[in-house]
């Protein structure tokens, strides 16, 4: 029942992000809301007008003139999409300024982490139960490393594992990042779509990757590990591994239903003979276990011949079973930490992989973060320099593998990578350099 123009009045007073909700609580606010006097004069306090109008007795009167310009002939909104959009163009460029140096041993901007501050990133995931009703957990612990983030949630209140259908992890990114506090989960908000999980039958139809006295894991590809209580088989928490290689694409250039999809790439001529295959390769390897890491290194000159062919994959070979000059050692006692409100543990032999494959270029050919798990084998050590149990690691998904063999060493108590090879599959290499292997 209050005025238009009190209204109008009290609107005046409030700043943009202010002024965005007020404007979803009716279509009466709304249009309020739009005005183009209150939104030119939000926008002329943040950046400079396009037109500048000379010999002004004052500077009032330079602003009243230069709004009654602006205001005439202008839809109701226009001043308000102006101001959305160039706020979104300085943030785009402020991240595209920290992202632009690149990190010559990963292949990846030096200063990811800076990025996802400046742009006001942050991740969500929403359970959706069979009746359609949405569950937003927002609370998050993040873990960064050299190639990846990892996002621990966890709460008291997940719903019940028996009613959900799915699980989306959206990137969130405020419409108006501001930089001198942190977002308010209240304020208008993006939503990029970067996965979406099926959790129906979940214990039947995901891949058990480990358990401790409290809590069984199960991992669903990308990227995503879900840790149920053994007791009542609920939910303890989820985490998400997440490479940086296009996280910022992923993570705000989809929209809320459909997600980013990469752009193809632009095969890069060269003069080495197509018969040498695959040439001149790097791979970045981290193994971490959410604040421990395991084994951080690069690996420089990997190739393989195009003869080397096999069942749809090209072979690269790391670490090689026979050359015990560049066997490699686990540090510390490999597990995946876990934590909620009350409890926390390890899973033992549990770690997450975090793999990323340069080209002949330095370009990134092939990234992933994974949660994966060391399996005990059937087979009896070969080597006369370890003679311990034989470990493996495997990891598939449709762009390729990765096989780890690894050796206990009982005298010292450590883990060591005996074997390590990496299978990219032939049509990932085809769609890459436009070829026919």
């Amino acid at each position: 029942s209050m005025p238009s123009e009190m209204l109008m009045k009290i609107f005046s007073y409030l700043d943009a992000v202010s002024l965005l909700c007020v404007g979803c609580v009716n279509r009466h606010f709304y249009h309020l809301a739009n005005d183009n006097g209150i939104w030119l004069k939000i926008y002329s306090s943040c950046f400079q007008p396009k037109r500048t109008i000379w010999k002004m007795k004052s500077e009032q009167t330079e602003t009243v003139s230069l709004g009654c310009a602006a205001l005439r002939d202008r839809k109701p909104g226009y001043w308000k999409k102006e101001y959305i959009f160039k706020q979104i163009a300085a943030v785009k460029t402020r991240v595209m300024r920290l992202v632009k140096p690149v990190d010559p041993y990963t292949g990846l901007p030096c200063k990811n982490k800076e990025a996802m501050k400046a742009s006001g990133l942050s991740w969500i995931i929403v359970l959706k139960d069979k009746n359609g009703k949405e569950h937003v957990m927002e609370k998050a612990n993040l873990s960064f490393k050299d190639t990846s983030v990892t996002i621990l949630w966890y709460s008291t209140n997940w719903p019940c594992l028996d009613i959900l259908s799915t699980l989306k992890l959206f990137g969130v990114t405020p419409l108006l990042p501001d930089q001198s506090r942190a977002p308010s989960k209240n304020g208008p908000r993006r939503r990029s779509l970067i996965a979406e999980y099926h959790l129906a039958n979940l214990t039947e139809s995901s891949a058990a990757v480990g358990a401790d006295k409290l809590v069984q894991l199960f991992s669903l590809n990308p990227g995503l590990l879900v840790g149920l209580w053994k007791e009542k088989n609920e939910i303890a928490f989820v985490m998400a591994s997440l490479h940086y290689h296009q996280l910022l694409e992923r993570s705000t250039l989809g929209s809320a239903t459909v997600q980013y999809v990469l752009p193809p790439n632009k095969p890069v001529l060269d003069d080495v003979d197509p018969e040498y295959g695959l040439h001149d390769y790097s791979l970045h390897l981290d193994m971490h276990g959410g604040s421990c890491t395991y084994l951080c290194g690069t690996f420089k000159s990997l190739s393989c011949r195009k003869g080397d062919v096999e069942n749809g994959y090209l072979r690269l070979i790391v670490v090689s079973l026979k050359d015990n000059t560049k066997h490699l050692p686990l540090i510390g006692t490999v597990g995946l930490s876990w934590e909620t409100d009350v409890f926390k543990g390890n899973v033992k032999d549990c770690y997450v992989m975090d793999v990323t494959l340069l080209d002949e270029t330095g370009k990134p050919f092939w990234c992933f973060s994974a949660p994966v798990y060391m399996e005990l084998s059937s087979r009896a050590s070969s080597l006369y320099d370890y003679m311990g149990h034989i470990y493996t690691t495997d990891y598939a998904d449709s762009e390729g593998k990765v096989c780890v063999e690894l050796e206990w060493l009982e005298e010292t108590k450590e883990y060591f990578i005996v074997n390590l090879v990496l299978y990219i599959s032939t049509k990932k290499v085809n769609n890459w350099y436009g070829t026919n292997y």
